[in-house]
């Protein structure tokens, strides 16, 4: 028990510390640099899972197959995926946007794919029987019935993308886990515990971003048990 609050004290004073909160090297820079990779490789593969699982649930072609690349992409390591690019093109970004990417696109594509294919067929025909096309179709009735499940993946993809986005201080790139990265190399577990904690919060504020975003966002006769899994 003693262990644990020295921990704590000692994570409360590096935080604390107006020296972490200042330069290229404080936290502010680096949860910047983390912020960066995160929001741009999910919005990458925001784009690419939500056009794939819209585009198939919505026609029910090609589930086979989606199921497979996304299988196929929660196979790989993210953390050999960004050192064999890294080999293959040089220090850049590039490595670390490729890997988060693929990490993210599984969730967000099968939950886009799953909900919309998951809408009541009779309300799909009852939606073409008063006019409808098949993009008021997808637009009206499908994406908002499928909504619940469409943000659950967004939020899990946001959540490990935030989580893994540490492996960019690896191949010697920015961001939060250059404080874990930093501290395991000197033996400074400061370092790395209070690193790690920063992590943990940012997690937990993507967390509570998006309960809001489904309080905001989804019909509360949509709110179901299986959706807030």
């Amino acid at each position: 028990m003693n262990d644990v609050l020295n921990q704590v004290r000692l994570v409360a004073d590096w935080l604390t510390s107006p020296g972490q909160w200042r330069g290229d090297e404080g936290i502010p820079q680096r949860l910047l640099e983390h912020l960066t990779y995160s929001g741009l490789s999910l919005l990458c593969a925001a784009v690419i899972g939500l056009a794939l699982g819209l585009l198939v649930g919505h026609t029910r072609r090609g589930a086979f197959a989606v199921a497979s690349v996304a299988n196929l992409a929660r196979a790989v390591p993210t953390f050999g995926l960004v050192v064999l690019v890294v080999t293959l093109a040089g220090l850049s970004t590039a490595p670390v946007l490729i890997a988060l990417t693929a990490l993210a696109v599984p969730p967000v594509l099968i939950n886009t794919f799953e909900g919309v294919r998951g809408v009541d067929p009779a309300t799909r025909d009852a939606a073409r029987g008063v006019g409808m096309t098949g993009w008021e179709v997808l637009t009206k009735v499908e994406v908002p019935m499928a909504l619940p499940l469409i943000l659950l993946g967004l939020r899990i993809a946001a959540i490990q993308v935030v989580a893994t986005a540490t492996v960019a201080a690896y191949p010697g790139l920015g961001g939060l886990g250059r404080f874990i990265v930093d501290g395991l190399s000197r033996n400074d577990y400061e370092l790395v515990i209070g690193g790690s904690a920063v992590v943990v919060a940012l997690a937990l504020v993507v967390q509570i971003l998006f309960t809001a975003l489904r309080r905001l966002l989804v019909s509360p006769g949509l709110r179901t048990p299986a959706a807030k899994s």
